[in-house]
């Protein structure tokens, strides 16, 4: 293994990479409600689309990002980071080109299919490349260090973003894009993954959870990936890991919902531009990084992981609430600075958690934590894009434009009351998670 120094390139296309996706973000609802309700601040149909994208997007995490990762094992980390580096190029290049009507449909039918097929396995891969590349007692820091790489790219984005007109952004965008795209295949060197082959994932579990004969039966060899009863093994086998399910999934909910809606929201309520959204979205980057750096170093050791967690759950809960009733533009504002806080929930979680397994299943356990996010990311967009759109246009049974945010807060609170219910059992030291205490958890 090199250590840190061996990741220098990949931190480079991470951040030139990231750059250019942020970039476009806050464009993006400008030019969906221009192509498809031309002056006007409210648009149901740019809801629906919008809701479909990030539904059909969740699919393909579900369904994609463990086979492309699966096939990293096999045949490389560089050969898998090209499929996602390379769709991502697409859709910004057809904007940058023209955003009228026929060409953002060009654009929203690229996205869509990119999105399905490598969107978030960029992520999963260069977390496996620190995996291959960092000894393990220097790994939580190469996590770090990664996670700081992003939270830049996206304060830089964002900022740059709030200068440049919506034409120039994407054709920056597709420019940035295909230049990570070359450096990571020149600069960036492949490894071979240690023991892949000779041990892939799943191929020796011999302690099954389900006490039944096909049980002892040895894995198939084409058996690569975590099935669902995985998970259920390990939600049954460790309450405190279905606890933080349970969290994961509501939690995941409100997230995916909230970023399905809230943009539309803000233009319709108060008629934000793209300005404004990068003015925002600046505010919660440059919080979200101070307090990963700042912040969850002094208070982790202070509070725990349990408390922390519950911390940035009521913190968000509380903001929800507050969006879904803004009496003026500026609350928004005020709101983004505390959103910061949010950041807790899911390092908390992804702890939490991987403190109820041994070594040698920390990657199964976080896939599943995964798997029920990106399912709650299917499902929230499908719940809350309409119900959105009913409550901002004139047909709303009553009047609350927030109406779908204040729901949206009710799910968050589940995720907060269930988070208080969890009380971590004590790491286990090392091995796998041990059959004894499952087989006391099925009897």
């Amino acid at each position: 293994m090199e250590g840190l120094g061996g990741l220098s390139h990949l931190l480079v296309t991470m951040f030139v990479t990231g750059f250019g996706g942020v970039i476009v973000i806050p464009a993006i609802t400008d030019v969906t409600m221009a192509a498809l309700c031309p002056g006007q601040d409210q648009c149901s149909l740019a809801i629906y689309l919008s809701g479909f994208q990030q539904a059909m997007a969740g699919v393909g995490s579900v369904v994609m990002t463990p086979l492309i990762g699966n096939l990293s094992d096999r045949y490389g980390r560089k050969a898998l980071i090209t499929l996602p580096l390379t769709l991502s190029v697409i859709p910004q290049v057809i904007l940058a080109y023209s955003r009228d009507t026929k060409f953002f449909y060009a654009y929203y039918a690229v996205k869509t299919v990119a999105a399905m097929a490598g969107e978030g396995s960029f992520h999963c891969l260069a977390l496996a490349y620190v995996a291959d590349k960092v000894p393990d007692g220097k790994r939580t820091t190469a996590f770090g260090i990664l996670a700081g790489v992003g939270s830049a790219s996206f304060v830089g984005g964002t900022l740059a973003a709030r200068f440049l007109s919506t034409a120039l952004t994407f054709q920056v965008a597709s420019v940035l894009s295909m230049v990570g795209l070359v450096y990571m295949r020149i600069f960036l060197k492949d490894g071979v993954p240690s023991g892949a082959i000779k041990q892939p994932l799943l191929k020796e579990v011999q302690e099954p959870c389900p006490q039944d004969d096909s049980s002892q039966r040895t894995t198939p060899t084409f058996k690569k990936l975590p099935s669902v009863g995985d998970l259920i093994c390990f939600l049954k086998c460790s309450p405190t890991f279905s606890q933080a399910a349970v969290v994961s999934l509501f939690n995941s909910l409100a997230d995916g919902g909230l970023m399905a809606v809230l943009l539309y929201y803000l233009k319709a309520r108060f008629q934000f531009n793209k300005n404004q959204f990068a003015d925002l979205m600046m505010i919660m980057g440059i919080g979200a990084t101070l307090t990963q750096l700042l912040f969850m170093p002094i208070l982790l050791p202070v509070i725990g992981e349990e408390k922390l967690l519950s911390t940035g759950l009521l913190i968000g809960c509380i903001n929800i609430f507050i969006y879904s009733v803004s009496w003026e533009a500026w609350v928004p504002y005020a709101l983004a600075g505390c959103s910061a806080f949010s950041v807790f929930v899911r390092p908390s979680l992804c702890s939490i958690a991987s403190k109820q397994v041994g070594p040698t299943e920390q990657g199964m356990v976080q896939g599943c934590l995964s798997g029920i996010s990106s399912f709650a990311n299917i499902i929230a967009p499908l719940i809350f894009s309409p119900l959105t759109a009913l409550f901002l246009s004139e047909e709303a049974p009553f009047y609350f434009p927030g109406f779908s945010l204040m729901c949206l807060g009710l799910t968050l609170m589940v995720a907060f009351f269930q988070s208080l219910m969890i009380r971590a059992d004590p790491p286990i030291a090392g091995g796998k998670i041990s059959s004894n205490r499952c087989t006391d958890t099925l009897v």
